[in-house]
């Protein structure tokens, strides 16, 4: 069964879900040809697959057709986690989706999203030069639309403003892998660095706003953001009452 996403992702996205030991029952969306959903069941959980069809693969009792673009057929607080491996890049509205998983997630329920990392120094290269980000190398075809086309692409700021405006904080940021090659822009980090602070110095006359933008400098810039090739976000529900 093959798992459609970067090497590694299935297996790193695993073992942050394990870490739980309050998880058990878990949605996985999209779904794909079910590889991640068997490791799940495998383990023990009790697992849900979703996606636009499902794949002769998935037992039928274990699959709901979802559209990620619209409301989840699920109700209110029904799982303990929900897994979105490599999916938001396609949907249209990214948060809409986060929306509703915080509705069908209940209280101190756990995202798993993993997305490709347009944030890496490496991807950042690309698009300066040629105004296109890795994983989205050259202009998507209008004569043949497809589900599988990376419509939105999301930096690690806009994916977090999109999680912290919708219910969610993150506690975890990581990636599958760094690609040899990939070290070699560590070279670039100093002068990365002191760039954004400068560019945010402007923006630091609030406390707040100031805090804000040296957590997101200081992430941007650890190694798995900075030279990772899948970004890996681990967003707990945020209670009504938290801050």
């Amino acid at each position: 069964m093959k798992e459609i996403a970067a090497k590694n992702t299935h297996k790193r996205v695993f073992e942050l879900l394990l870490a739980h030991e309050q998880i058990r029952t878990v949605l996985d969306i999209p779904c794909g040809e079910g590889a991640f959903l068997l490791r799940l069941r495998n383990a023990g959980f009790d697992a849900i697959g979703a996606d636009i069809a499902r794949s002769g693969s998935i037992e039928e009792e274990r699959f709901k057709s979802a559209d990620m673009n619209s409301a989840l057929p699920f109700e209110d607080e029904s799982f303990d986690a929900v897994v979105c491996i490599d999916g938001i890049e396609h949907i249209e509205n990214v948060f809409a989706f986060f929306r509703e998983c915080r509705r069908i997630l209940r209280p101190g329920g756990i995202l798993f999203l993993s997305t490709p990392n347009i944030s890496a120094v490496r991807s950042r290269w690309r698009h300066f030069l040629t105004g296109f980000h890795n994983k989205g190398k050259s202009p998507l075809n209008e004569n043949r639309v497809t589900p599988f086309h990376h419509i939105n692409l999301l930096s690690y700021p806009m994916a977090r403003y999109a999680l912290h405006t919708n219910g969610f904080r993150i506690s975890r940021v990581t990636t599958n892998r760094t690609k040899l090659i990939s070290w070699i822009y560590l070279l670039a980090w100093p002068l990365s660095y002191i760039t954004s602070r400068l560019a945010f110095r402007r923006d630091d006359k609030e406390g707040a706003k100031r805090a804000l933008n040296a957590e997101v400098i200081r992430q941007m810039h650890s190694l798995s953001l900075y030279l990772g090739e899948t970004m890996i976000i681990e967003a707990h529900k945020k209670e009504i009452q938290d801050t």
